[in-house]
């Protein structure tokens, strides 16, 4: 008899227990995989609005308001929900909508390689974060999934063996960004009881806010018209109900029940897919080198998930 079979016999309600357990990581997992490839493909409404001749910080704007117009809806019929959060709801929020507007002020102000490269440090801070305040272990195989993401992402830009370091305003927005969007991990992970619904409308509207705000004081002038807008809402609209929405409230439910520093690996699909999408819809070239990073990344994106799924199978029989 196996120890599974033990468990289950001695304790059933325990293995029933650890059983539901395992299954809802598991699906927390695919949950991560899942948002991180939609936001892969993050870049491609951003490039309209900016084809259209908008000024780089009002582009956020105009992308934040049609989904927070979508969940307005929302905010008021959970209105209870939300209030019940308190102010450690809207604190989370407000970070990671911070994180999501640094990024994408960062993929306009610089390379979109090098704002998805110093974005993706983040299952490093994670990783210490989670050390920090959550007490999480730093395993072998983190490390090593870690280490094979970041030869991933060389491979795929083709930056040799030299990390890039900063070098203007944009690439300091792609570092920011990342350490804000592990800071909210974290948090999200101390507040199990957060509601992933009420999380991603907040979490829209954050960003409405904060990229207005900025917008405002910095660019009061280049608020784009109604002309410049309307031949990119199509698309927008798109994106934004097929993809967008329910990426972002994957993203937002799945970290609850996962390592920060894992949360971050599994969001790593986002450069191989958005490196596929930008070789077929934008002509960049996808070779050989292309084709290794991909696959290193979808290793370490996908190693703990394994390597977790055989351990319950151990333990099962």
């Amino acid at each position: 008899m196996g120890s599974g079979e033990v468990l289950q016999v001695l304790s059933p309600e325990l293995f029933r227990d650890r059983s539901m357990t395992a299954s809802i990581e598991f699906k927390a997992k695919l949950a991560c995989l899942y948002a991180g490839a939609v936001w892969g493909l993050f870049w491609i409404p951003l490039r309209a609005l900016e084809e259209a001749g908008m000024h780089g910080l009002w582009i956020t704007v105009v992308y934040f308001l049609v989904p927070t117009i979508f969940l307005m809806p929302v905010i008021l019929w959970r209105w209870r929900h939300v209030r019940k959060g308190g102010f450690q709801l809207q604190l989370t929020a407000m970070v990671s909508g911070g994180a999501l507007l640094l990024y994408s002020t960062s993929i306009v102000y610089t390379d979109v390689v090098r704002a998805m490269l110093l974005f993706y440090l983040t299952p490093v801070w994670a990783t210490i974060l989670a050390r920090i305040f959550l007490g999480d272990l730093i395993t072998p195989s983190r490390i090593f999934a870690m280490g094979l993401a970041i030869l991933g992402m060389l491979t795929i830009f083709g930056l040799g063996t030299r990390f890039p370091i900063p070098q203007n305003a944009g690439d300091w927005l792609g570092v920011g960004s990342g350490f804000l969007w592990a800071v909210a991990m974290v948090r999200i992970r101390m507040s199990e009881s957060y509601s992933a619904i009420e999380l991603t409308a907040s979490f829209f509207q954050w960003s409405l806010i904060l990229s207005a705000g900025t917008a405002f004081v910095l660019a009061p002038s280049y608020i784009p018209s109604v002309e410049q807008t309307l031949p990119a809402v199509p698309l927008l609209l798109v994106f934004m109900a097929l993809l967008v929405l329910p990426g972002t409230y994957a993203s937002l439910w799945g970290p609850k029940y996962l390592s920060p520093g894992l949360v971050g690996l599994l969001f790593m699909t986002e450069i191989v897919v958005g490196a596929i999408s930008v070789a077929l819809l934008a002509g960049e070239p996808f070779g050989i080198r292309e084709l290794t990073g991909v696959l290193l990344i979808s290793t370490a994106s996908i190693l703990e998930p394994i390597l977790a799924l055989k351990h319950l199978r151990v333990n099962a029989k």
